[in-house]
């Protein structure tokens, strides 16, 4: 593995932490943040091995989103011709969507592990994982609308599937803070823990979980939840039909059903 600037990945037992290790700047996700992303997460989705991804913020926050050093770096390259700035930001913005993408895109499960502050783009971040849990000082905002802007990062895209519509667009238009409860009610994270300390304990629980089970059926279970966002039940169900056409003769299924019947734990390769 690479040594990151802006992260600390570490691999074992199947589980890959990525960890946003800028404590001192509050996790802010500078320029180095948005291209490592990438790198990591195209290793991750090329290594067997890696089953499972938990991301976590290093020291008491999870993310204070974009780091407004980049932005004002970016609104220094803006010149006179309105075209060409248009031009720019564009290039800009969908570099960054491609940041998260990469983790959105990611054939293993990804859990975010949230304490403190889960600002700005940290709320485009997790809105791409597939599940969020939090610590009891977890607070969450959609601050873009205080800038002066819309989120354009993926927060407005994925969040109504994940909250529903009617609560994101009061957080979006209001930009409030809520609380790691709410956050739970509202269906942003799946659980909440007391402290930091229990959290990254619960989450990793529930990554060993998923990483003791078949590699190829959680690929293929995140494949078919991912396909069904924008297809009907009728498309969803043909493309399981196929899929599993190839799938069923993985070795996993024999594994598994022989496990289930020695009462023994299942040991899959990667």
């Amino acid at each position: 593995m690479t040594d990151y600037t802006a992260f600390k990945v570490e691999l074992s037992n199947h589980i890959v932490h990525v960890q946003i290790n800028r404590p001192e700047k509050i996790n802010a996700m500078n320029a180095a943040f948005w291209r490592e992303i990438v790198e990591i997460f195209q290793w991750i989705d090329e290594t067997d091995e890696a089953r499972v991804v938990v991301i976590s913020g290093a020291g008491k926050h999870f993310s204070s989103g974009i780091d407004l050093m980049m932005l004002a770096s970016l609104a220094n390259e803006l010149g006179k011709d309105v075209g060409r700035n248009a031009r720019l930001l564009r290039r800009k913005i969908l570099e960054m969507q491609a940041s998260f993408n990469a983790v959105d895109n990611c054939r293993k499960p990804v859990l975010a592990a949230i304490q403190g502050y889960c600002i700005g783009g940290a709320i485009d971040l997790v809105s791409a994982c597939d599940m969020r849990y939090a610590a009891s000082d977890a607070q969450f905002s959609i601050k873009e609308i205080d800038m002066g802007m819309a989120a354009d990062v993926g927060t407005l895209q994925r969040l109504p599937r994940i909250i529903g519509d009617g609560v994101l667009r009061e957080l979006a238009y209001t930009g409030r803070t809520i609380g790691a409860e709410e956050a739970q009610r509202i269906g942003l994270v799946n659980r909440t823990y007391d402290d930091h300390g229990a959290l990254l304990d619960g989450v990793f629980a529930i990554a060993a979980e998923i990483a003791g089970k078949s590699p190829i059926a959680v690929a293929g279970t995140k494949e078919m939840l991912s396909y069904m966002r924008d297809h009907r039940i009728d498309d969803g169900l043909e493309y399981i039909a196929t899929w599993n056409a190839a799938m069923l003769q993985s070795t996993d299924l024999r594994v598994a059903v022989a496990a289930h019947m020695s009462k023994q734990k299942p040991e899959f390769a990667d």
